[in-house]
């Protein structure tokens, strides 16, 4: 405590000296630049008259090199430098300092040499032909004038420093004196500072509070244990160096472990490479998720950091079997590829039928237009349904295109031209909000995901409906809601609408037909898209879904 006492008044003692010097500094250093730019202003008044009475052999003839002079041609071409070859320079047309003068008469500019460390202040003046006299004169930095002073300034801080160091030393020790003799024993017999006897009269509560403390935390680590015992999930608790902590009956389990391991690391559990790789991840902060694959069972683990005072201490693992869970996702996976190769080959077909109608093959002209239709309707079904079999590649993040920039109003209008012949029927109005945003996304699949909420918009809408696209961006984030005023979706149904074949009943969807999988779609899409989703809807008013992207994204 004396050492702290100590170095805590010597920090404000150097504190104090080094702040007042700076502030001499600065204001020396302030000072010496007005008086800089007072007498180059004089300088080019005085250079002016014998410039514009003799012309440039005036400036050829002078003698002195204590200011820079350079006099510049109205369109920025130097005539002359006292320094450099002027045929040399570069034009100065562009000079802050040259454009005041041409516009105002005269111009000041000040500019910092990052490599020299010193400041060069100039004075520009326009002259009666319009050309421009400029001056300019260097000043040192507040490092080089501290050099100037260092020797002097050394000895005072040298002295001052001594003084303090003699004078804080003393004070110190007899102020934690009294503290050092202090009799914790019994806190409060103790006669010292009126500001400790507050800090005593604390001890002496809390050394009657440990015991009922250490008896509830007991109470409460038999409570936990007995919580932990009754989880069918696993869960296992370790510290920073992967060491086992805690683990419940359903922990051992999962991994067929007959003898608890505690004290043991958790990598004993399990070698794999995915296991080893999410230790690794929590213990530096991170949250992380992964299925193990483990005999023929599919093991959820989700792994977040115990984090004290910003560093991490450990980890809590909770392990779930989610064998059945995947399989069954994969089943759907495998059904939804199976259909729309199904459907990919009858479509062809008719686009191909279409095409020889409307190569004239047919010859009355409404025969062709509407095979002009088939043609133009089949080739957008042939390419929805490529986007379904693309829901595979999403889920394995293996897509045929590329990022690039796209402007989500136009992209929104195109959509829109798409479903308006179809909304109109529907007596369904669209709308667009918002100003023409750049995102830097895969067009055909985020345009695949909003051309499918649209869809469902006008869908399940209302006679004399609306379907909206608002569009917002901020420094972080671009958002794309599609709102509309339809039937709505039923509260028990909103946590499962993104599920894969998941439907609403058809009481609440008008009946109309489709397959399940277009907000599934949806869904699959933003999260390729590194995005998220979110749903609001009440049954009978509307429904109002918000894909948020990230505006910089890694691909």
């Amino acid at each position: 405590m004396t050492k702290k006492i100590f170095k805590s008044m010597m920090l404000v003692l150097s504190i104090t000296l080094v702040v007042g010097l700076a502030f001499i500094l600065g204001i020396l250093y302030r000072h010496f630049g007005k008086q800089i730019q007072v007498e180059l202003d004089k300088e080019a008044v005085y250079l002016s008259y014998g410039v514009e009475e003799k012309g440039i052999s005036y400036l050829k003839n002078l003698t002195e090199k204590d200011s820079r002079i350079t006099y510049i041609a109205a369109d920025g071409t130097v005539l002359f430098d006292n320094e450099t070859d002027a045929q040399s320079m570069e034009n100065h047309g562009e000079r802050d300092e040259i454009q005041k003068a041409l516009k105002y008469g005269e111009g000041n500019s000040v500019r910092m040499s990052d490599t020299l460390g010193e400041k060069t202040i100039y004075h520009a003046l326009r002259l009666k032909d319009g050309s421009v006299l400029r001056v300019s004169s260097t000043q040192y930095s507040a490092l080089a004038l501290v050099g100037e002073l260092v020797l002097p300034m050394c000895w005072i801080l040298v002295l001052m420093l001594i003084l303090s160091g003699i004078f804080a030393s003393r004070l110190s020790r007899k102020i934690v004196e009294p503290v050092n003799t202090l009799n914790l024993d019994n806190p409060e017999s103790n006669q010292i500072y009126e500001e400790v006897e507050p800090l005593l009269s604390r001890i002496y509560r809390q050394n009657r509070q440990i015991q009922s403390q250490l008896e509830a935390a007991k109470q409460q680590q038999e409570e936990f244990a007995l919580i932990t015992e009754n989880m069918q999930e696993g869960l296992i608790v370790i510290d920073k160096y992967t060491m086992i902590l805690s683990a419940n009956t359903s922990a051992w389990k999962l991994f067929h472990v007959t003898k608890e391991e505690f004290g043991q690391s958790v990598y004993n559990l399990n070698r794999s490479e995915e296991f080893r790789k999410v230790i690794e991840s929590v213990l530096e902060g991170g949250h992380e998720e992964t299925i193990l694959k483990m005999d023929s069972r599919d093991i959820q683990v989700i792994a977040n950091p115990v984090i004290r005072e910003n560093k991490v201490e450990g980890a809590v693992i909770l392990l779930m079997n989610v064998t059945e869970k995947v399989e069954r996702e994969n089943l759907r996976r495998e059904f939804s590829a199976n259909v729309s190769h199904e459907l990919k080959t009858p479509l062809t077909s008719i686009s191909g039928i279409a095409e020889i109608i409307q190569d004239g093959y047919v010859q009355p002209d409404d025969v062709k237009h509407f095979a002009g239709r088939i043609y133009k309707e089949s080739q957008h079904l042939i390419q929805l349904v490529e986007d379904v079999i693309r829901i595979s590649q999403l889920d394995e993040a293996q897509v045929p295109y590329e990022w690039e920039n796209v402007d989500l109003y136009q992209m929104s209008k195109d959509i829109f031209a798409s479903l308006g012949d179809w909304a109109k029927e529907q007596n369904v109005h669209l709308y667009i909000g918002g100003e023409r945003t750049i995102c830097h996304t895969v067009r055909p699949i985020l345009e695949e995901a909003v051309y499918n909420l649209c869809e469902n918009a006008v869908k399940y809408n209302k006679n004399d409906g609306s379907v909206s696209i608002l569009i917002n961006e901020d420094q972080e984030k671009i958002q794309i809601t599609v709102k509309d005023t339809g039937v709505g979706i039923p509260a028990e149904d909103q946590s499962r609408v993104f599920e894969r074949f998941y439907r609403v009943d058809k009481s609440h969807s008008k009946e109309v037909s489709g397959t399940g999988l277009g907000l599934s779609i949806v869904k699959h899409a933003v999260t390729f898209l590194k995005g998220s989703i979110t749903l609001q809807s009440r049954e009978g008013i509307g429904t109002e879904i918000t894909i948020e992207l990230p505006k910089e994204i890694k691909e």
